[in-house]
């Protein structure tokens, strides 16, 4: 089963664009090689912004990114924008390797048993692409958690003394550990607070991620038919003919007005996306890089502690620092990697299929 739009009905009165490529059609061994090296120089290009976004989400008081990328540059060059990037990119790629496969996996099953139960195509394809989201992002949480927890302690050092030499954007609360490198974090983490130090802030990654990227592809699937047909409307006279006589319409997109349509379509999808999760996401970072204190011991915050002191340092505001990177990185991420993934799965489908 397809739950792509037919592109051999020439009667049709959807768009008629290549049809979706389903899990079985893929070769896995092409899949997940050229994936690995396609999204590990996607992650490569967006990393700079994800490390402005982190430190805007550490620092007690809020900072501009011009300001904040200027110190990093005088006092840490380059370098500074790529830290942690080495670990990172290592847990990019099994998980990158579990969100795909849970993705597609669950898509095609879900959109089979969905279309056999009556639902339309397009609630089908809607229906198939949340659960998808949701599956994909939570099977991926149980590598990233781990890589998330050691490459942002990574990020965040130096933080406390790189702003314009002012202590006031200091947070007491930050972790005071220096790292040499990601195995170093990893190891000194792993003493400290044990394997429950690397999975600090899992429950709210879960409660970030899962819903959200449920809401982006279900809302991806949907945005992606209705521009399509808008367009096929005004280019073909759709409603002119359909109320004359009934006879559809159809229109081949060229690949440049594909991937527009996609780009466009993954920018709407994640806009709403941000804004809705940002709080999850500057509670969960806080949770897996600052310590609270109890009997003169460092201990790792809670929920709730974390939500308070966000809250006294600047009241619900404090919760969307780092907003603006975070929306330019989730939007230029979405754009590029559903770009990227599309033409990941035209690469990789059986020779039989082309």
């Amino acid at each position: 089963m397809s739950l792509g739009m037919a592109e051999d009905d020439s009667t049709s009165s959807e768009i008629q664009i290549p049809a979706d490529i389903d899990w079985d059609m893929l070769d896995k061994s092409k899949f997940f090689f050229l994936g690995a090296g396609l999204f590990s120089g996607l992650s490569a290009a967006l990393y700079p912004v994800v490390v402005l976004k982190t430190r805007q989400q550490v620092l007690s008081t809020p900072i501009s990114c011009l300001n904040l990328s200027f110190s990093i540059m005088k006092h840490e060059g380059v370098r500074g924008f790529y830290k942690g990037f080495g670990t990172s990119l290592m847990g990019t790629i099994p998980a990158r390797a579990l969100y795909m496969a849970a993705l597609e996996i669950t898509k095609s099953s879900v959109g089979t048993a969905t279309v056999r139960l009556g639902f339309s195509d397009t609630i089908a394809t809607a229906i198939a692409s949340a659960a998808a989201g949701l599956s994909s992002a939570m099977a991926a949480q149980l590598v990233w958690t781990p890589v998330d927890v050691v490459s942002q302690r990574l990020m965040v050092q130096g933080c406390n003394y790189n702003i314009s030499n002012s202590s006031k954007h200091m947070n007491p609360s930050l972790n005071s550990c220096v790292y040499t490198n990601g195995i170093d974090a990893f190891r000194k983490i792993l003493y400290a607070d044990g394997p429950r130090g690397l999975y600090r802030g899992f429950g709210i990654s879960i409660v970030t991620y899962a819903p959200s990227n449920a809401v982006w592809w279900a809302s991806y699937s949907v945005a992606q038919r209705l521009v399509w047909n808008g367009i096929s409307c005004y280019r073909n006279g759709k409603d002119e003919i359909a109320g004359r006589d009934g006879v559809g319409c159809g229109y081949r997109p060229d690949p440049k007005a594909m991937v527009a349509v996609q780009g466009m379509c993954a920018a709407m999808a994640s806009g709403v996306s941000a804004i809705i999760t940002m709080p999850f996401d500057t509670i969960k970072t806080r949770m897996q890089v600052l310590d609270g204190e109890e009997n003169g011991r460092r201990r790792p915050l809670t929920v709730m502690q974390t939500f308070k002191n966000l809250v006294k340092e600047g009241g619900l505001g404090a919760c969307y620092r780092g907003l603006g990177p975070r929306w330019v990185s989730t939007s230029m991420s979405a754009i590029t990697m559903i770009t990227t993934y599309e033409f990941l799965k035209r690469l990789s489908a059986k020779r039989d299929r082309t």
